[in-house]
């Protein structure tokens, strides 16, 4: 979750190829950016078989975009990821489940915020759909895989205690959702927030995966790992 908040409702980007000429393996990605707290979302997909990341959609213009791109493409949504729990990144795991018959997947030390999902709401002042997130656990180690794409998960917390990333080493990119951003790093303040955490996970784990890797983050526009441990002035001296 970043700081800043607004009344955007939703902007679509047009969808891109995030795939290496080398893999010969064409990979799509959606990005949403939706409700007051600015969040994205993604919809990636290999083939006919897809994922959808972060659940930042609440509004029903929001869900109508998700639901309509995964229809008109044909697509097959074959997991539901979260990132982590905090508000702005759950808003539409209810509507979703319903929607595509599965739970989401999270890493267990999030489950609270998740169990505690109005409490969040009403400390940032905003609507929360009452129906209850069913999540099943997933920890570093484990695998997504859809169409052609197999990704390995990372534990990366610091900005909570249960953030992943989600690693395509073939294709040299990595979703990790508010650890790192173009030029800025996730906020530490929010409950369980830990600076020094979060840069053990900036430097063991997603720096080591090389200047190359693309970055999908939670919030604003992609980077390049090269780009933000030369520029990103949190990652500087």
């Amino acid at each position: 979750m970043c700081g800043r908040i607004n009344l955007r409702l939703q902007v679509a980007f047009v969808p891109y190829q995030y795939s290496q000429p080398k893999s010969g393996r064409e990979v799509i990605v959606q990005k949403y950016t939706f409700n007051p707290f600015q969040t994205n979302t993604f919809i990636i997909h290999s083939g006919s078989e897809a994922v959808l990341i972060d659940a930042s959609a609440h509004m029903p213009e929001e869900f109508d975009l998700i639901e309509s791109y995964i229809s008109e493409n044909k697509l097959t949504v074959k997991a539901l990821l979260l990132t982590h729990g905090h508000i702005d990144h759950i808003m539409g795991c209810a509507h979703l489940t319903e929607t595509y018959g599965m739970p989401w997947m999270l890493n267990p030390a999030d489950k609270p915020f998740v169990d505690r999902a109005q409490d969040q709401a009403r400390m940032f002042g905003v609507e929360f759909d009452p129906r209850q997130i069913k999540t099943t656990p997933i920890k570093e180690g484990d695998s997504v895989r859809f169409g052609d794409v197999d990704w390995s998960v990372l534990e990366t917390p610091g900005h909570s205690p249960g953030s992943v990333s989600f690693v395509d080493e073939e294709n040299e990119v990595v979703i990790s959702g508010d650890v790192l951003f173009n030029g800025s790093i996730g906020r530490t303040d929010l409950l369980f927030g830990s600076m020094p955490v979060l840069m053990q996970s900036i430097y063991q784990k997603l720096i080591p995966l090389g200047d190359q890797f693309k970055v999908l983050c939670g919030h604003g526009p992609d980077t390049i790992i090269g780009h933000e441990r030369a520029m990103n002035p949190f990652l500087q001296g």
